[in-house]
């Protein structure tokens, strides 16, 4: 019976383990998103920048 009980304990140890772990995925994956929105707005603004450093005088890279 001491078996049963432990293993009935383990699982539910165990249930908890994977149900964090399948939340600690989900907020990576978000914080992952996030990254990647906020290092396209950066490069939109360095790009927006530099075309504006460059004024009217900017001619083609490959001229």
């Amino acid at each position: 019976m001491a078996k049963a009980l432990f293993g009935h304990v383990v699982a539910s140890a165990e249930l908890r383990l994977v149900e964090e772990n399948a939340a600690l995925r989900a907020r990576v994956r978000r914080l992952e998103e996030e990254l990647e929105e906020l290092r396209t707005q950066r490069d939109a603004a360095i790009a927006h920048e530099l075309l504006s450093l460059a004024g009217d005088t900017a001619e083609p890279a490959l001229a």
